[in-house]
């Protein structure tokens, strides 16, 4: 066998070999998951939904030091202040 030939007889085996890949659960998975028919996954929907927890905290946090600084600049604007 030359190798040439050699070379044939493999590639015609990774191709056998990744058809039945693709055609057994792992390529109906894959499939699936392109789709967007395969289930997600609840510890992903979990942790999705924590982090739109700490999401609004902190956007809370910052419109209560957005409205602390507004409230600064405010005060000192106000006629009078400062002049003793």
């Amino acid at each position: 066998m030359g190798q040439n030939d050699l070379f044939a007889v493999l590639l015609i085996v990774a191709a056998v070999f990744t058809l039945k890949l693709l055609k057994g659960p792992v390529g109906h998975a894959i499939a699936d998951r392109l789709r967007g028919a395969a289930p997600p996954d609840p510890a992903v929907l979990e942790e999705l939904d924590a982090v739109k927890t700490r999401l609004a905290e902190v956007e809370e946090r910052l419109d209560f030091a957005e409205r602390m600084l507004a409230q600064g600049e405010q005060a000192e604007r106000l006629p009078g202040r400062g002049e003793t």
